[in-house]
């Protein structure tokens, strides 16, 4: 595992720099998101449900327009998701390639975009304080969420698998964590999960939350926690597996636990909260995205960068919208 390691290892990210996003917010001036917004977690009961597409343009979509480039937080670690290849020092990966859709569909280039990296636990604070203007970054709509942040519909199905050494004797999110070390990225429903059901293992850090917190089973990165436990530091990790298979591909000496995830869940680009022009403009292009079955540029995507990891996906999922 220590080549591999110090792949993950060495890969830094690019800092978020200021301004250049602008304001968000107003109301949606495309069909059907007129005066709409997506659910409140107190009565949210379909969180995948997004606003209808559009390709009208609106104050958040004729901001990107006027500035020319669409800025996007991203992942630069996360291998066949988003990252930099270390031979030509590109981002790459399936989110990547979907960000460069949004690009082209707004401003008529897929290169005019500005990437910005940012960690697993800054992903909404990058959006609320205007650094970014959409998040790519295999992150799963949840009621909890839309409080902060506005949805695109669901661009992937995903769902929470425990990674671990292949000799390690846990046999997947079961009785088999006991007493094992588990590291979770901060804000992950990851870390949801076994607040709710640990199954006695140890997923908290002494000082969670407080500006004391020692970051070591609880990490502001997804990709730490394969670093810790390639050092011997933790004895498994939970996250999606669709990250995680991602991981495996990266170390031959991980594998996930389990015959299949444990919870069901969905990806979408996340916006501002409020930019439901942005969140229109980007399920037509979500439309246009999943349009062409076996040839359509989702599916073009998918076998390029997660086929070989995540084998057996004959279609995106279905788009649901909201009808008020």
């Amino acid at each position: 595992m220590a080549v591999a390691c110090a792949v993950t290892a060495s890969l830094t990210l690019v800092p978020l720099s200021h301004g250049g996003a602008g304001a968000f917010g107003g109301d949606a001036s495309g069909p059907g998101t007129a005066q709409a917004v997506q659910a409140r977690a107190d009565d949210c009961t379909d969180p995948e449900a997004s606003l209808p597409p559009s390709s009208a343009d609106g104050p958040d979509v004729a901001e990107i327009k006027a500035r020319g480039k669409l800025i996007a937080g991203v992942d630069q670690n996360s291998f066949r998701w988003g990252y930099r290849n270390p031979e030509n020092r590109e981002l790459e990966g399936f989110d990547i390639d979907l960000v460069r859709a949004i690009a082209k569909a707004i401003l008529g280039d897929p290169d005019a975009v500005i990437f910005r990296a940012i960690p697993t636990n800054q992903r909404i604070a990058a959006l609320e304080n205007d650094k970014v203007d959409v998040v790519v970054r295999t992150m799963t709509i949840n009621c909890a969420r839309l409080e902060q942040v506005s949805f695109s519909t669901a661009y992937f199905q995903t769902g929470q698998q425990v990674l671990a050494p292949k000799e390690s004797p846990i046999t997947g999110f079961d009785k088999s964590l006991a007493g094992k070390r588990i590291c979770t990225a901060e804000g992950s429903t990851a870390y949801e999960a076994l607040e709710k059901q640990s199954f006695g293992s140890v997923f908290k850090d002494e000082h969670d939350g407080t500006e004391a917190d020692e970051d070591r089973l609880t990490v502001p990165n997804q990709l730490d926690c394969l670093v810790r436990l390639q050092l011997g530091e933790v004895d498994a990790v939970v996250t999606d597996n669709a990250l995680a298979a991602g991981q495996a591909a990266q170390d031959p000496a991980v594998e996930l636990k389990g015959d299949k995830p444990f919870t069901t869940e969905y990806y979408g680009v996340a916006t501002k909260r409020g930019a439901n022009d942005l969140v229109a403009r980007v399920n037509q292009v979500l439309v246009d995205y999943r349009r062409g079955g076996a040839d359509s540029p989702w599916m073009v995507s998918y076998r390029k960068w997660l086929e070989a990891g995540l084998p057996g996906i004959s279609a995106p999922p279905a788009p649901k919208y909201r009808s008020n």
